[in-house]
């Protein structure tokens, strides 16, 4: 039997990850409110960042994990609270874990049934940040279905 020592992985594109940041920036004006907004790949390596001018300064690094997180773990930062909460010691040590972030904002980038990296986005509550990460998400259907 033939061993093999690699393999391929999909990731996203330079050329995705912009349109993902103008859809999401677009969204973020629609709110009239200063975000964050963060693109990473597979690996977690940032592919693509804005700061809408006047976004909060901890907003960029937040941003930028929430996107880490959902690419690392191919998880939205929102599910991590109701997985976590009944199980204190997990949630005790893992809410340590550097640059997991386990509340809204940060979705996988999945593209034919892999992750393919993640967005963050931070600077309102929550559930603006999700907002704004859905938008650049939506994105994709546009594209796929022009493909």
């Amino acid at each position: 039997m033939e061993q093999t020592y690699t393999f391929t992985q999909q990731t996203i594109t330079l050329q995705l990850a912009k349109q993902m940041l103008e859809a999401a920036e677009k969204k973020g004006e629609e709110l009239g409110m200063k975000f964050a907004i963060s693109i990473v790949d597979k690996a977690g390596n940032l592919k693509a960042f804005s700061a809408m001018d006047g976004a909060p300064v901890l907003a960029l690094e937040i941003a930028q994990n929430k996107a880490f997180s959902a690419a690392a773990y191919n998880r939205a930062t929102h599910e991590w609270y109701d997985r976590l909460k009944d199980d204190p010691p997990l949630m005790t040590g893992l809410v340590h874990t550097d640059r997991l972030v386990v509340f809204g904002g940060g979705y996988p980038i999945q593209l034919n049934g892999e992750c393919v990296g993640g967005i963050g986005v931070s600077g309102g509550h929550y559930t603006h940040d999700m907002q704004v990460c859905e938008a650049g998400l939506d994105i994709l259907a546009v594209l796929t279905k022009e493909a």
